[in-house]
């Protein structure tokens, strides 16, 4: 994705590795419950770290991608969806079973996940291009002021990050609703454009979810490999408070990092996050705005053509949504 080149500087903390740690659903701090990571999937993240392109690429780490994003997008962005791109010819990810979702459909009011609401954000309307000057007004984030959206960023043969976010979003839904979630979109390819970041914001409020997961793909450099999941950092301005939703929202982004390494066998990016799989924000209006528990998911760079030969396949797409998934649905049965 776009960088953005003047962030808001977060809190920092000190990184943890994917391990036990569940915070308490209001946000007062770690619970003695577990979180579920087996110990294979951490033997599996150290293995898979070794080969991926993370802090050991050329040069200095860059900062990281911006997933509502500020600055100049690739020009291939702006073109829509490559008609090539995005299908079954790419090498899928490694073959580590998942966790399987594929149960038959609950009946009404079934499932072990019936009764949650999941508000699910595929980051950047695939329309976005059309529409230069709406998506870039500014709008309120509670820190400052930020573009509406952007167009997202691409792999450098024209396959968008739009048309990903969205492919991914809609194999996520499938997952979550044969588990019994109601589960809702912010766009669906239903509208020109948008909604802006604050909107996004809304939508998950509004439905009162009990989880919101927005889903993005990276634009680092080339050479820097892997996925995080971003959460919120404390803030309290303006009309942004993320006070009751921060532990609740980094014990949902454990709980997919976790499962996604399991599903996928990507790790957990080295170029930002520390090798942890996680990253806390607070410059995000997508995050800021919320008072629901919500992250951001960046499935992979776009930009490297080993992560993008993944992000392209269709395969390793439904091995994503299936981690996703699974960490949502670990997270809703506490």
């Amino acid at each position: 994705m776009p960088y953005d080149l003047n962030p808001q500087p977060a809190p920092q903390h000190r990184p943890h590795r994917l391990a036990p740690r569940v915070r308490d659903r209001g946000g007062a701090g770690p619970t003695t419950a577990a979180l579920t990571v087996l110990p294979a999937v951490m033997a599996l993240a150290a293995l898979t770290l070794a080969g991926c392109g993370g802090a050991g690429g050329p040069g200095a780490a860059p900062a990281p991608g911006n997933p509502e994003g500020a600055g100049a997008t690739p020009s291939t962005a702006a073109s829509g969806p490559s008609p090539t791109a995005g299908g079954d010819g790419a090498p899928a990810g490694r073959d580590v079973p998942a966790p399987s979702l594929d149960a038959k459909p609950a009946g009404p009011g079934g499932g072990p996940l019936a009764g949650k609401v999941v508000v699910i954000d595929p980051g950047h309307n695939p329309g976005n291009f059309r529409h230069p000057r709406e998506i870039s007004r500014l709008v309120d984030i509670g820190t400052n002021r930020k573009e509406c959206d952007t167009t997202g960023t691409a792999t450098d043969d024209g396959y968008t990050e739009a048309a990903f976010n969205l492919d991914v979003a809609r194999r996520l839904r499938t997952l979550l609703e044969k588990q019994g979630a109601t589960v809702r979109f912010t766009q669906d390819d239903d509208r020109p454009f948008g909604p802006c970041v604050d909107e996004r914001a809304r939508i998950g409020n509004r439905a009162a979810a009990d989880a919101a997961v927005s889903i993005h793909a990276d634009g680092s450099g080339s050479g820097n490999r892997g996925f995080h999941v971003i959460h919120p950092a404390p803030v309290e301005r303006g009309a942004a408070d993320t006070a009751k939703i921060v532990g609740p929202s980094r014990e949902l982004a454990e709980r997919i990092a976790g499962q996604f390494v399991r599903a996928t066998g990507s790790a957990p990016a080295e170029y930002v996050g520390g090798g942890t799989g996680l990253h806390e924000r607070g410059d995000l209006g997508g995050l800021n705005l919320s008072t629901v528990p919500k992250v951001f998911v960046e499935c992979g760079n776009m930009r490297d053509a080993k992560d993008a030969a993944l992000l392209k396949s269709s395969r390793w797409r439904q091995q994503a949504a299936q981690g996703i998934a699974e960490g949502i649905s670990t997270y809703l049965r506490g």
